[in-house]
């Protein structure tokens, strides 16, 4: 089946909104969400910048992108006035925090981090950063005084903090973000143990939500990589669930980002298009090859 981008001449759409996957470019998408093997002969990013009105950097958490590459990122989406990245925070501030403090290299890797992501910021289409912390990072006086140290060297980004153990969901923790101007990022994962049940909580301007799936047989497997713990479809009814959360987000925020994090074979778009479909009035646009992918999605 050729592959076509929309024309982007899209109906209202309320842009207050914004939902879409974590990530652009996986090797398990190609047949389901553009054609196999065609990666190199036409563009994922702006092939989905089309369809959705946000996508979350996932590779800014791995090392600072260039700041040239970033810029780049911003051309490719341009056909789509609506659009807003997110970007995920390079993991020496979030999961090698003690070594970045050991060694006194925070200041300095933030400094990375501003100038990486200056071009999106610039341009006006970078929605927030998101600090993401690991299910071990939990709740105390040490980490709270870690937290401000982010905010302070981060304060020219908006900044939202995803945490995962159950310790951090006290009102003194929220009313610490409040008082920081920092998003809570709600989550929705496998509940188990003291790990963070899914909210609805708002402490800035910006709502944030992010939707991992809910494997519960692999998440907490450290045998499993990346594509098992987040491979989970969520149902109709899931979903329907989901979209009322978001949409109580939505209710106090100036804007709000919501996140597909189910990524395997395409998930996360099947996931994206369905939140869209319950809380936007007009049907989303859906990718062709996912559609004969996931034929629940012809039903929209």
């Amino acid at each position: 089946m050729p592959i076509q981008h929309l024309l982007f001449n899209p109906p209202p759409r309320d842009s207050s909104l914004r939902v879409g996957p974590a990530g652009w470019n996986y090797k398990d998408w190609e047949g389901i969400v553009y054609p196999a093997g065609s990666r190199k002969s036409f563009d994922p990013l702006s092939y989905l910048a089309s369809y959705v009105d946000t996508i979350e950097i996932n590779s800014s958490f791995y090392a600072p992108p260039r700041p040239e590459d970033a810029a780049g990122w911003v051309r490719r989406v341009r056909g789509n006035p609506r659009f807003r990245f997110t970007a995920k925070a390079w993991q020496r501030v979030t999961h090698q925090r003690r070594e970045a403090v050991q060694t006194g290299s925070l200041p300095e890797d933030c400094a990375q981090i501003r100038r990486s992501l200056a071009p999106i910021m610039q341009s006006g289409i970078l929605g927030s950063v998101l600090l993401q912390f690991p299910w071990s990072f939990r709740n105390s006086d040490e980490n709270v005084e870690y937290l401000e140290l982010l905010f302070r060297y981060l304060r020219d980004f908006p900044l939202a903090v995803e945490v995962r153990h159950g310790s951090w969901d006290r009102e003194p923790f929220y009313q610490f973000l409040r008082e920081n101007r920092v998003s809570t990022c709600n989550i929705d994962q496998p509940v188990i143990g003291e790990s963070l049940p899914p909210g609805a909580r708002v402490t800035s301007t910006i709502g944030y939500y992010r939707l991992h799936g809910r494997n519960y047989s692999r998440w907490f497997d450290e045998k499993a990589g990346r594509d098992a713990r987040y491979d989970y479809l969520y149902t109709k009814e899931e979903v329907r669930d989901l979209a009322g959360k978001v949409a109580l987000v939505k209710q106090t925020t100036d804007e709000t980002y919501a996140i597909t994090n189910n990524h395997f074979r395409g998930q996360a778009l099947v996931t994206a298009m369905e939140i869209l479909e319950e809380l936007d009035a007009v049907p989303p646009a859906v990718p062709p090859l996912l559609a004969e992918a996931y034929p629940r999605l012809k039903q929209t």
